[in-house]
């Protein structure tokens, strides 16, 4: 089993859900006693939204990146970055380490083609709805991607950046999140990705009128599967 190397903290809430679904599907694989071998850095959240808000992009990706290479010194051998967002930065990212770099953006249109869907709907926060860098790695696998209204977008990034990234979790903000995957569907979207990690607490498949595509659930998934190969 390869040492898996998580570089988290953005949010923790979903960095400790990246956790569970490893060695939940870790037992799901191997049975008995056994669980994810798996490094862990966590960075503070508070200092990557301040250069998110700032534009510091390049600061980001060199904190990031140092950090990545904290986790191959520990001994990783294969890199999972736990937020879509900071996907931004991920070629910075992966350029700074000699370990496999599992591209979150890839693991999931690859379920999306697995899943016979070929327009998706998009939600997450407003840089990765509202830039090039993860929309165009979905649509250079031949998907056709839609986002929410720019005031949707307003809605879904504000519920991200003051509810879910705290823990807070509000059934108003679910029926808001509900009524714009329908949306989504009325203009054609089959499936809807959740494009931010923290969106899987607040919304299941059961919450949504379309197939979702949970990042979360498919990044730890694919992790483990790597580690496994």
């Amino acid at each position: 089993m390869k040492k898996i190397g998580l570089l988290g903290g953005m949010s923790w809430e979903s960095t400790a859900l990246y956790y569970q679904l490893i060695n939940e599907r870790i037992k799901e694989e191997l049975g008995g006693l056994h669980s994810a071998r798996c490094v862990l850095a966590s960075v503070d959240f508070a200092e990557i939204e301040h250069m998110q808000s700032a534009g510091d992009w390049d600061g980001a990706a060199k904190l990031l990146s140092a950090e990545a290479q904290l986790l191959e010194a520990a001994g990783a051998e294969l890199l999972v970055l736990c937020t879509n967002t900071m996907h931004k930065v991920a070629e910075t990212i992966e350029a700074a380490v000699g370990i496999e770099f599992l591209h979150l953006a890839d693991v999931t249109a690859q379920a999306v083609i697995n899943a016979g869907v070929d327009t998706v709907g998009l939600l997450g926060t407003r840089f990765t709805t509202e830039e090039n860098f993860y929309i165009d790695r979905l649509k250079s696998r031949g998907l056709q991607v839609l986002i929410p209204s720019p005031e949707d977008r307003v809605i879904v990034n504000r519920v991200i950046y003051e509810e879910l990234v705290v823990g807070v979790i509000r059934d108003e903000s679910r029926r808001e999140y509900q009524r714009i995957i329908n949306d989504l569907q009325d203009k054609a979207a089959q499936g809807v990705i959740l494009g931010c990690t923290e969106i899987e607490l607040l919304i299941g498949a059961e919450d949504s009128a379309l197939p979702v595509f949970s990042t979360t659930k498919l990044h730890a998934e694919a992790a483990v599967a790597a580690a496994l190969a």
